[in-house]
């Protein structure tokens, strides 16, 4: 496997919701891959074993490093879990990519407790609990990175009140982890895609003509994928971004920068 010159080589990651369904690449499968290439051991983390599994035998046929865990990231003791397994077989953890995520429609009037408290859990939740068990292993290695994944959502909210909620709640996390932890010589930036095409979306069905609609969407006039959410998160994880704490990247080919229709 080629390496990318990203200071990273031999680091040791952890990525959450790295499956994908069937041999489609998401924002987390793509950041496995990515980061493997640069030379990272990349533990792939995935409610579903069987599409963790299949990520790291797709590192693996590229010359890459990698182990599958699964793991429910909204609870607790699942999460001291991955780092303990990610340190018994690599030593440690150096980098971490918070990419779990679901969604909701609906305003405050529509949406009901239980789907409210199950989005800020596995949205929010699982990020903090994944940093708490993480960072000290990067602190007792010298520093570390992490990029946590949110939303234009949370820029531009539109009918997805407890998800844009929820998102915006990532970017203050990580905006307040970047303070606690610069000391410790942990970074910690978020990634805001826009309308990427993933498996987890054409999975629930999408037509040609919304497709196209989301592709003009963008002032560039082309889609997004997971392999562009994949391409930023490597490069904030990277030594090339050691001097970006505390920023939110927004990877959308534009869409927040064009007004709203009216």
């Amino acid at each position: 496997m080629a390496k990318e010159d990203d200071g990273i080589a031999g680091k040791v990651a952890i990525v959450t919701g790295g499956g994908a369904k069937e041999d489609g690449v998401g924002n987390g499968r793509a950041a496995c891959i990515l980061l493997a290439r640069s030379g990272v051991n990349v533990v792939v983390v995935d409610l579903d074993e069987a599409l963790a599994e299949q990520t790291v035998q797709m590192i693996r046929d590229e010359g890459g490093e990698a182990m599958a865990y699964a793991a429910d990231v909204t609870v607790e003791a699942a999460c001291k879990a991955v780092v303990d397994a990610a340190t018994d077989a690599y030593g440690g953890v150096d980098l971490l990519d918070n990419n779990v995520g679901i969604g909701s429609k609906g305003s405050v009037v529509d949406e009901n407790l239980e789907q409210w408290d199950r989005v800020m859990r596995v949205n929010v939740q699982s990020m903090f609990l994944m940093s708490k068990y993480a960072i000290p292993s990067m602190s007792a290695r010298g520093g570390g990175a992490i990029v946590n994944v949110s939303s234009i959502s949370a820029l531009r909210p539109k009918g997805l009140t407890a998800y844009s909620t929820s998102k915006g709640a990532v970017i203050a996390l990580s905006r307040a982890m970047a303070v606690d932890h610069a000391g410790e010589g942990v970074r910690v930036n978020c990634i805001a895609p826009g309308p990427v095409y993933t498996p987890m979306v054409y999975s629930r069905g999408m037509s040609s003509e919304m497709r196209d609609k989301r592709q003009a969407a963008s002032p560039l006039g082309i889609e997004g994928s997971g392999w562009d959410v994949g391409n930023a998160v490597t490069f904030l994880l990277s030594e090339k971004a050691r001097y970006i704490t505390g920023q939110t990247l927004v990877v959308d080919g534009g869409v927040t920068i064009r007004a709203a229709e009216r």
